[in-house]
C-alpha cells in the first residue's frame, strides 16, 4: 500500500501544473483546446520566462481571460496573437518573428558558434606548429645518441 502511495505522488508531482482556473476554463472544448495552444505561446509579462498558462501571475490570469474573450468573439488565432502583439508588444511572444529588427537575436548564436570554433582550430593549428619547432637539431640528435648509447 505505501509502494501505491509512493507511485501514486511521484505521478502526481511528475505531472505539470497550468495556472489555469477553473473558472476561467472555456465550455466549448474545441475553443478551450485553442486557447491552451496559444497562451503555451504568449510570455506572461510578470514572471518573463513562463507562459501565461504556467504562471500564477494576475496579469496573466488577465491575460488568458482576454484571450478566451477573443476567442468567443470569432477571432482567429493569428488574430488573437496580432492583438495582443499590438497591445503589449513583440515580447509577448515566447518565439519572436524573425525580421530584420531581430536578426542579431537569431543569428548571434551562429555567429558566437562559428568564432568559438575559428579559436579552437586556431589553437590547434598553434599548438602544432610550436611542437614541431620544438624539435632537437641534428646536432643535438647526434649527441643524445651517443650520451644513450
Amino acid at each position: 500500500m505505501r509502494v501505491l502511495a509512493a507511485i501514486l505522488l511521484c505521478v502526481t508531482l511528475a505531472l505539470p501544473a497550468w495556472a489555469v482556473n477553473p473558472d476561467e476554463i472555456l465550455k466549448d472544448p474545441v475553443l478551450e483546446a485553442r486557447a491552451r495552444a496559444l497562451s503555451t505561446e504568449l510570455r506572461c509579462l510578470v514572471c518573463q520566462n513562463q507562459s501565461i498558462d504556467d504562471s500564477d501571475a494576475p496579469l496573466a490570469k488577465d491575460l488568458r481571460i482576454l484571450l478566451r474573450e477573443r476567442l468567443q468573439a470569432g477571432d482567429s488565432d493569428s488574430q488573437v496573437i496580432s492583438y495582443l502583439v499590438d497591445r503589449y508588444g513583440e515580447f509577448i511572444l515566447l518565439k519572436p518573428y524573425f525580421g530584420r529588427h531581430t536578426l542579431l537575436l537569431w543569428l548571434l548564436p551562429f555567429v558566437l558558434l562559428g568564432v568559438g570554433i575559428v579559436i579552437v582550430v586556431m589553437g590547434r593549428r598553434r599548438s602544432q606548429r610550436v611542437a614541431v619547432q620544438d624539435g632537437l637539431s641534428a646536432e643535438e640528435n647526434e649527441r643524445l645518441k651517443t650520451l644513450l648509447d
